[in-house]
């Protein structure tokens, strides 16, 4: 058994085309105890969603970025639970060549005094990317190289758990 938190990120459509409370009700059932909904606007948090992800005992993650100003990254961590998502650089996620040393970003994130721990994510995908994030921030998050070696169609479970340990150690 999973004994770490399960947080699923994907889109608002698929969520809201199986009902926003049904979703919540399903994944509280299931174990997972976040969401990550990145074009889920602030406002409809705060009007609609925010009470149901509540009544279910569900994190919501809200996600800033090196553009985002100091007001609107506090505000932002006043809606989120759990932690806030920082994306480490204006890339894709998976990008090889994101940029990780963004040191006057990850300055600025450490001077604020958030409420949440912040963890980076984004281009972060081997261990020495994931030490040099959380020299700034309480967590990094691998989630496209995790996945990539997920996808390979043999000894996919044993490379997960090398992967894993690759970074741990």
């Amino acid at each position: 058994s999973v004994t770490i938190p399960k947080i699923l990120m994907g889109y608002l459509n698929p969520v809201l085309q199986f009902g926003f409370e049904n979703f919540c009700q399903r994944c509280s059932e299931v174990g997972v105890s976040g969401l990550i909904i990145p074009d889920l606007p602030p406002i409809a948090f705060e009007t609609k969603y925010g009470e149901i992800l509540k009544k279910y005992n569900l994190n919501f993650t809200f996600l800033v970025t090196p553009e985002t100003s100091e007001d609107r990254i506090r505000y932002l961590d006043s809606l989120s639970s759990g932690f806030l998502y920082a994306v480490s650089s204006s890339s894709t996620t998976g990008n090889a060549n994101a940029v990780l040393k963004n040191e006057d970003y990850l300055d600025k994130l450490a001077s604020l005094e958030l409420t949440n721990p912040v963890f980076i994510g984004f281009g972060i995908k081997d261990k020495a990317d994931f030490e040099n994030v959380t020299e700034k921030a309480q967590g990094g998050i691998i989630g496209t190289a995790f996945v990539n070696v997920l996808l390979q169609n043999e000894n996919w479970e044993e490379k997960g758990k090398s992967f894993i340990e690759s970074i741990k150690n």
